[in-house]
């Protein structure tokens, strides 16, 4: 009996090391990977390129995505995911200028960026220290992301700003609750690849702040 609860405490004692080292890689990963794409960003718009545009967009992002995945267990995987995270910082950069071309949109710029990190930090600090599961958000945010998702595209093509308005703040929600399932998921086990955590994550912060950004900007206009 002795033995076996020495063997319980030392598999548990390994599982801890290893969801550790997860947690410490992904969060380093995370942090290099934001400031390439506020470099790429940054980049984009003193160079005020043209935004690729809806198809393009689509096509690198989970052509990028596609790549990250497959590559995940490999060296490899980590330079897909600077160059993921790189485009998606050089396709906003064109949505930021158009922002701060409006009255007010200094402010609205750094207000969702603000808005965005209290959001993300609070959550993850409460999923960290609380070590709650949120497992049982799966399907919903998977069901609730390709819907919002469907709809974003029809707001776009059908070109219907109250629709679009809509899907932005569905996906303030949404990415929210993917920050509390994805840091559960990592404290839990159920992600033991951090490159892949590291994705999640940065996908989550990236909409989040887009769809701040598209909220405050519609109510600044609106003022």
């Amino acid at each position: 009996m002795n033995n076996n609860i020495a063997i319980t405490a030392s598999q548990s004692q390994a599982a801890s090391v290893v969801t550790n080292k997860v947690i410490r890689n992904t969060y380093t990963l995370l942090s290099m990977t934001l400031l390439f794409s506020a470099l790429t960003a940054g980049v984009s718009m003193t160079l005020n390129l043209p935004h690729p545009g809806i198809l393009l967009t689509l096509a690198g992002y989970f052509g990028l995505l596609f790549l990250t995945a497959k590559f995940r267990d490999q060296a490899l995987g980590i330079a897909f995911v600077f160059a993921l995270t790189g485009f998606m910082g050089y396709t906003l950069g064109p949505i930021l200028n158009t922002y701060l071309a409006m009255p007010n949109g200094g402010q609205t710029v750094m207000t969702a960026m603000a808005g965005t990190g209290i959001i993300f930090l609070g959550l993850s600090g409460y999923a960290l220290t609380s070590k709650k599961d949120f497992s049982f958000m799966g399907s919903f945010l998977m069901i609730g992301i390709l819907v919002g998702f469907m709809a974003g595209l029809g707001a776009v093509f059908f070109e219907m700003p109250g629709l679009s308005l809509a899907v932005s703040s569905m996906f303030v929600l949404l990415m929210a609750g993917l920050i509390l399932y994805e840091t559960s998921n990592i404290i839990h086990g159920g992600e033991t690849n951090y490159i892949m955590a590291t994705v999640t994550l940065y996908v989550s912060i990236f909409n989040l702040f887009t769809s701040l950004l598209h909220l405050l900007g519609f109510m600044g206009s609106e003022e």
